[in-house]
Parts: structure tokens; sequence; C-alpha cells
């Protein structure tokens, strides 16, 4: 199935002012991070509260778990901990999820728009697009087939987390997944609306990375869950 209304990829994010950006030091990466994560779900479960019926997201719902997309350095390094820590507490659970990333690369690589064997997208928008699309029906190596639900849920990009509610990302205004607010007005969908990030906190961390060095290339999920594990960011 092809993902919703907003398209194939995240929007890019606005350049953050460079107060923000300098206020990221290397030793507080990890800690940004799990303000970005708490910042982002709180306003999403104000927002979800608000929206009420007309949201339709639940456990078992994989509407938007389906085709490859874009994901950030940050993303990668968070999917990358959600791995070892599950290696820890049920490793054929991760075993099963590093087995459906492996097949499915396999099946990416020779149309690849980047590097398929550092997993790297090449940042030609127009190609990525169409790979994205003709792949749209894979489901995501992290969804449990048999539950439908994610196997790397705390851990998951920040994209996935914005799946539902309308949001603004980016100065961008996406609307709800097609099966939520499928009875509700237009006024009613513009007063759920919500900023996840308003601070611009997910593009300061990635510029801090991208100083620090490495390839800031995106990636898309599969990719990420068969990097090297001990890899450091920064």
């Amino acid at each position: 199935m092809k993902p919703p209304a907003r398209g194939l990829r995240p929007p890019r994010t606005k350049r953050v002012t460079g107060d923000t950006e300098m206020a990221i030091s290397r030793r507080s990466l990890l800690r940004a991070d799990k303000d970005l994560v708490e910042e982002v779900d709180g306003v999403l479960t104000k927002g979800a509260r608000r929206a009420g019926d007309n949201l339709a997201c639940r456990a078992g719902c994989s509407e938007c778990c389906h085709g490859p997309f874009p994901i950030n350095r940050l993303d990668a390094w968070r999917l990358r901990q959600g791995l070892q820590e599950l290696r820890g507490s049920d490793p054929a659970r991760a075993e099963a999820i590093v087995e459906r990333a492996r097949r499915q690369t396999a099946i990416y690589h020779a149309g690849f728009p980047g590097d398929p064997d550092a997993g790297r997208l090449g940042g030609d928008e127009g190609v990525e697009d169409l790979f994205f699309e003709r792949h749209a029906g894979v489901p995501c190596p992290a969804l449990d087939p048999a539950t439908q639900t994610c196997g790397l849920y705390a851990h998951r990009p920040m994209f996935c987390r914005t799946y539902g509610l309308p949001v603004t990302l980016g100065g961008a205004k996406l609307p709800p997944c097609r099966l939520c607010f499928t009875t509700a007005t237009p006024a009613t969908i513009e007063e759920c609306r919500v900023n996840p990030d308003p601070m611009d906190l997910e593009r300061a961390i990635v510029n801090r990375l991208k100083r620090d060095g490495g390839d800031d290339r995106e990636t898309i999920i599969a990719c990420a869950i068969l990097a090297d594990p001990d890899r450091t960011e920064g």
C-alpha cells in the first residue's frame, strides 16, 4: 500500500538559529535526543487527546508502516540503539528484524538511489522518490508481521511519530493520515494541528553531528538496522 497523502518523504526542516545549534555540545547529544523525543511525544500526546475519536491510530494499525523513506543520521543512530536494547531483552525478536532488513536490502540493492553498500542515499530527490514509490508496498522491517506492531517503537524515527495528526513540519502543513479525521471539518482539523518540534531541536542535533564529521547523507530504515552497531555519532 502507498503512504497516505503526505507524500514519499518528510519535508526538509528549516535552518535553526546559531544559538540553538551551538547550545548542543557533543557530550549532550544523547540527552538532547532524549529531550527531543520527550518534546515531540508530549506535543503529540496532547494533540491526540484533543483529536479524540477523530484519531484512528492504535496498536495493530500499520497504515504508515509501509514503504521506505529517508531518515537522517540521528534517526538511524536511535534505531541502532533500540536494536541493541532489544537484543538484550528479546534476541529472537531482534534477529527477526535484522533478517527482514537483510531481505529488503537485497531487493533494494540493484536500484538503490545512492550507495547501496553503504546504505546512503545519493541526494537526488527525484530519483529517490521514484524508488520510494516503486517499493511503497514493502512493510518496514521493524514491523512485526504477526502483531502489526513496531518492534522498535520507542526508538522509531521522528517522521513515524508524527503520523495520524495534522502537523506542521519544517514550515509545511501536512494533512492527517487518510484513516483519521474522516468526518471532521477542515476547521476541526486545523484546531487539532500541532507543531511537534517548534524549536527545531532535531535539526540542531543533526547539524551538530554534521559538524562533528562523518557521512551525513540520509539513509532508510532497513539500511540503518544493518549498519555497524558500534558506530559512534560525533
